[in-house]
Order: structure tokens, then sequence, then C-alpha cells
């Protein structure tokens, strides 16, 4: 069937996934549903202790068993030891058929590839995933078809009961014996705890990892010990100093910094750039540079933004110290400045992930910003964006907040260079869609701007802003004129993964890579 997007989506995957064609990104706007519900199991016994000595003993404890659902947070991004700890145990002891619910893997969960290949792994659900388990789900070593949604989605899919977790395992900074659970304090602080917030409410059984056993009460909790049923003490659970990896850093490029100038001068045309302005950035080196630039216009023009909003990284912080910002909202911290700050600034707060992007609650975070600057790794002619795939059709990325926040704005920009590497990044039709082009309000590239035919009033900001103007056509020709049109990507007759909208819907389908092989 085709879907809103143009993707054809096999009539197998939807029966075999019971789910949807994506119909748009409105068409479910006030669907009703009633929540999903754990088991609790009630601790009336005050005698009865919490802790255990293993992540063996947790797993015992809580049931284990062939086929479980087990989740976890990825708030130490490549500096995670949680994932890889407990799928060794998992391991060990010969379980199989293991479903994981991560808000999202990475290359610091390398290790577990060969729990794919042998068997103990044959389910994964993710924001999505970088490094040996993104090239295994593409070479098809995953037994079941892989699933990948936003973090918005994923809160929803939780809360629906689409996916129900018979275990999450929590990695806490602090933890007291009680199961309150803090992201600061001790030795491997991650700044908050919005993604596991979900887990931690839905799950049958909650497992809170710590390297840091603290004194009752540890208040206030970002997860509260109502939700926690055991609590496990280790060497270490993640390195805080890998939190910043990857985009999450700053740029130098000077093609990064020409496109977040063009930014900056488009935003501060538009009528949303005002005094109590609400804004998000993405963790791209022209983004971060995108929000340095519009602190200098905000201080020249004494504008204030209301609020800032999503994951943090140090420059939005430092407009908070600075007074430019009244609250910064937190979902996820992309260094250590940001992890420190929401620890200690009163106006720097956490959120949990269903209160910044769940398209089935009653009014998130997301639908109140007036801008969001994104990144891509493909647009095409219909505003579509890829942020999964890479040129050759590998699975190398993640939705994260992207098609929510996309959907959310009342403006969306969308970074992206010409060409990335030797590969057009603006092009006929992305490799993948996962943010639909309806979403997309602005392409802006190091040669200029295109404005969505949808958004009209846009194009008096953009004639003023003084950036180049160009339709999305135009760009392509232009990328295609300096490498070429590009080669179709080979791929197998097996789909290996689905790209969920963040209603719960698919929007579109990755199949495997023909002859590929591992990377050294």
């Amino acid at each position: 069937m085709i879907n809103a997007v143009g993707r054809d989506i096999p009539e197998e995957v939807m029966k075999a996934t019971g789910r949807d064609i994506f119909r748009g990104s409105l068409y479910h706007d006030n669907r009703e549903y009633t929540k999903a519900a754990p088991t609790v199991r009630a601790k009336i016994d005050p005698t009865r202790s919490k802790l255990v000595g293993s992540i063996r003993e947790a797993l015992n404890r809580c049931g284990a068993h062939d086929g479980m659902t087990i989740s976890f947070h990825h708030h130490f991004r490549e500096g995670d030891y949680v994932v890889n700890m407990v799928m060794e145990e998992i391991h060990n002891m010969g379980l199989r058929n293991i479903r994981i619910c991560a808000s999202s893997l990475g290359k610091a969960h390398d290790p577990i590839v060969p729990y794919i290949e042998d068997g103990t792994i044959t389910s994964i659900l993710s924001s999505g995933v970088r490094g040996k388990i993104g090239e295994a789900i593409s070479n098809g070593k995953l037994r079941d078809i892989a699933v990948m949604y936003s973090h918005g989605g994923r809160v929803r899919c939780i809360e629906e009961g689409r996916v129900h977790i018979d275990i999450a395992f929590i990695g806490a900074p602090t933890a007291d014996e009680c199961g309150n659970l803090r992201p600061n304090g001790g030795k491997s602080n991650c700044g908050v705890l919005s993604y596991a917030y979900a887990d931690a409410q839905y799950a049958d059984h909650v497992v809170a990892v710590t390297d840091c056993l603290v004194p009752f009460p540890n208040i206030p909790a970002s997860i509260s010990m109502v939700n926690v049923d055991y609590v496990c003490t280790v060497d270490a659970i993640g390195d805080p100093a890998k939190i910043a990896t990857g985009a999450a850093k700053p740029t130098t490029d000077q093609r990064k910094l020409l496109m977040a100038k063009y930014c900056t001068d488009f935003v501060v045309a538009t009528p949303y750039f005002k005094e109590g302005f609400i804004y998000q950035t993405g963790v791209g080196g022209a983004s971060i540079a995108s929000t340095i630039y519009l602190a200098e216009v905000m201080r020249q023009r004494n504008i204030r933004m209301g609020l800032g909003l999503g994951g943090i990284a140090t420059p939005m912080v430092r407009l908070l110290e600075e007074g430019l910002i009244g609250k910064l909202v937190d979902t996820q911290d992309f260094d250590l400045g940001a992890v420190e700050s929401v620890g200690s600034n009163p106006n720097h707060i956490e959120i949990t992930g269903s209160e910044y992007a769940n398209p089935m609650n009653k009014g998130a975070y997301v639908n109140q910003l007036d801008f969001v600057i994104l990144a891509a790794l493909e647009v095409d002619i219909h505003f579509n964006c890829n942020v999964i795939t890479d040129s050759t059709g590998l699975i190398t990325g993640a939705q994260g907040g992207h098609p929510d926040t996309a959907a959310g704005a009342k403006c969306t920009i969308v970074i992206t260079p010409l060409l990335q590497g030797r590969s057009p990044a603006v092009c006929a039709d992305v490799t993948t869609v996962t943010t639909p082009g309806e979403s997309v309000d602005v392409v802006v590239t190091e040669y200029g701007l295109a404005v969505n035919p949808l958004r009209p009033d846009l194009m008096e900001a953009a004639r003023s802003c003084g950036v180049p103007i160009y339709t999305i056509e135009e760009l392509k020709d232009m990328a295609y004129a300096i490498v070429g049109t590009p080669e179709p990507i080979q791929f197998g007759d097996r789909i290996v993964g689905i790209v969920e909208a963040r209603d719960g819907s698919i929007i579109d389908v990755v199949r495997q890579i023909k002859e590929f092989e591992f990377a050294d």
C-alpha cells in the first residue's frame, strides 16, 4: 500500500507488525485509547530489602525467561556500560529470543552483536542504532524486523501497550536502598533520566543499576521508589566523559559555520523571533553554531528566549546563565556542562519523555515550539528527511526527537550540506523517510535556502534575510551537477526494519543491503 509520503509498504509487513500505513501527521488527532498497565507486586513487608547482590540475582528474582522484553535508556550515550553487562549475564544464563526495547543503541553496545548472531537477541526496538548493531541489522543478522521510532513515539508505544516490558534496567547515577533514583550526585552523572520514566511506570519489573548507593531518602528523585523492584550495585554504570561524542560537539568547519549563519539570518527575519520565543536545536555542529550566532542577535536586539527545550548542550546552558533564556526544560544532556547545570540551576528542569514529545497525550512540549533547528543525512525534493540510513543504505543513525519536534514547531528548519562526502544530501528521493516533508518548512545549505511551498507565509522572511533563495529542486540540481546523478542503492528483497511514524504507523521500511560486509 502507498502511504502519505509515497512509500510502498508491503502488506505482509503490515500484517506481521500489526501496523497501518502512515496517513499524515495529524491523522490521529483526538484519537482515544486506554493506557496500558503493568503487573505490580506489592511490597507490604517493610523488612524485605530491595537490594540484590548481582545482575544475575536481579534477573532470577524478576523471573527472567526466554522471549522476554527488556528495556534500557541511553542517557550515557557512548559511555554506557549497563546494556553490555546485563546482556552478558542474560547470555551466560542461556536465555534466548530476547527483545530489547531501548531508547537508543550506539557504538558502545557493539559487544552485544554476537548475541544477535547466536539468537540470544532476536528483536530490537529503538530510536535507532549505530555502529556494529546497525551493520548487523542491515546485513540481515537480526531474526525479526527491527522497529525504529522517535522519542515521542517510543513513549506512546509503551503507554499504549503495543510493547510490554518485562524488565526495565535503569542505570542510576545515585540510588538509595528503597529505589529512589537521581541522575546526579554520584561518580557517573548523566544529568536526567527522562527516557527511563515510561519504562519505570509501565514495566512489570524495574531494576535500578547504580555505582553509588546513597542514604535514604535520595530526593528529589527522578524515578520514585514506588516504581522500583530491586537495586543492584556495580563497580561502574558508565563513563560520563563519553556523553559528548560524535555529533554532540561544536564545529570549526567553515561550511557548517556558513550554514549556521544563514540559518540565524533567516530565524531573526521571521515573525516568530520575538520576546519569549521557544526554541530547540539539534546536536549537530551547525545546529550548535546557529545557537551561538542567534545569541549575538538576541543581545543586540535585547530579546530573551522564554524557553529552551529538548536535548541540552553547553551553548544553551551559557545563554541561561547569561539571562538570555528564562528556563531550560531538559530530556537529555549532550555534554558535561549540561549535566552539571541541570543538577544545580533551578531554572534548568528535567521533564519526562512523554511530557516532551508523546503525540498521544493531551499536549507535549514540542507543540509549543516556535523554532526547531535540525540536521539530516538527506533531504529530498518533497522535503522528506532521512536521519537513519547513509548513502549506502546502512543503518547508522537514530530518529531521536527529529519527527516529534518537526511536527510540533511553528517553524522547522533543517540544516544540511549540499553534499555528504561525494553523495548528494539534497536529492530526488531520500533513501529512508524518517520525517515527512509536510513537517519541514525550510532547508538551509551552504549555498542558500529553500522554503517549502506549503509555507508561502515564510517566503517574505526568506526574501528579507539576505540569504540566497532557491527552490528545493534547484538545490538538488546543483548537487547532481557537482557529483552526478547517484546510482540507485542495491538492496536485497528482505525487509530488516520498519520506521514508525510518531503515531505508530509505518512511514518507511529498511531493506537488507546486498553483498554487505562488516567493516573492519
